[in-house]
């Protein structure tokens, strides 16, 4: 426990910046939704770029993406399997993006800066842009319910300026290109402007919530999902491969077993909202999980680590 805190105490000031964002929405009527379109399309690229481009790529580093995205279908089409013998409403196909995907970005970035440093957060943003695949794409196929097609869903996927940055940052790593010195400030502002903001977005979401709405029952498999089944499934990945196949270095096992603790993605908030989809319910819980995560993660970490 003498670890756990030390790490809580590492952590105060993400904590700091969630309360200024709560603040901020509750007192300031500022509002998530005013600076997402920037994080969106700005921010978050500059993000993948610059982290892809720091981290030591080789051709299993580049398919990890794809390692990541495979691991969150089957976690989140398995989940939805098993809810939907006891959820009958339509919230149920909520499940996939419950536990798929995570707030890997806004939650998970300054926590492995914290942690990794510079070159393991490259490859943490590796690892991550996978989630961020499955979330707008097999989780809103599957949230939709038939509502929206396979052409609708690739579509998503095309406009996320993120995997553009993700794939010029690749060529331009592997052509032995570094990003020029004097960039090099730059795009450390955009980094700590991504936790800043990221951090404050999910202050500004939870003033927005009122409370758990809906079906307990619903919270209990997206708490078992997220916090059980994923973590496992990441030990389970992170013990063969360092005893079986030895295919990556810790620090993607370290990278990977961050993402499976990391909370429900606030972005689920968003795309149940757009599909009318238990809108509510989506909120209860992506808050209740924030606000689990914030004891969770500096105990995993401090068992794991």
């Amino acid at each position: 426990m003498a670890a756990a805190f030390a790490l809580f105490m590492k952590l105060i000031p993400l904590y700091v910046t969630v309360v200024l964002g709560w603040v901020s929405g509750r007192f300031l009527d500022a509002s998530g939704r005013h600076i997402a379109g920037i994080m969106l399309y700005i921010v978050t690229p500059s993000v993948v770029f610059s982290g892809v481009m720091a981290a030591p790529l080789s051709p299993e580093v580049i398919l990890l993406p794809f390692l990541t995205f495979g691991l969150s279908s089957v976690l989140g089409i398995g989940q939805l399997v098993l809810v939907r013998r006891f959820i009958t409403d339509g919230s149920a196909n909520l499940m996939p993006l419950c536990v798929g995907s995570g707030n890997t970005g806004y939650f998970g970035v300054p926590v492995a800066l914290l942690l990794f440093g510079e070159e393991g957060l490259g490859l943490y943003i590796v690892c991550m842009l996978g989630t961020t695949l499955f979330e707008n794409s097999v989780g809103f196929y599957l949230a939709a319910r038939g509502r929206y097609g396979l052409r609708d869903a690739l579509l998503r996927v095309a406009r996320l300026p993120s995997v553009y940055a993700f794939a010029a940052a690749v060529v331009l790593n592997l052509a032995e290109v570094r990003i020029p010195d004097i960039f090099a400030p730059l795009f450390d502002n955009l980094r700590g402007a991504y936790s800043v903001l990221g951090m404050m977005i999910i202050g500004m979401s939870i003033s927005s919530f009122r409370g758990l709405a809906g079906n307990l029952r619903f919270t209990a498999y997206a708490f078992f999902g997220k916090f059980v089944v994923w973590p496992l499934v990441a030990i389970a990945f992170w013990w063969l491969d360092a005893n079986v196949f030895g295919i990556y270095q810790p620090a993607v096992h370290k990278a990977m077993f961050l993402i499976s603790i990391t909370p429900i993605a606030a972005n689920t908030v968003v795309i149940a909202t757009l599909l009318d989809t238990s809108p509510r319910q989506a909120a209860g819980t992506v808050l209740l999980t924030t606000l689990f995560a914030l004891a969770f993660i500096p105990v995993m970490i401090s068992l794991a680590f």
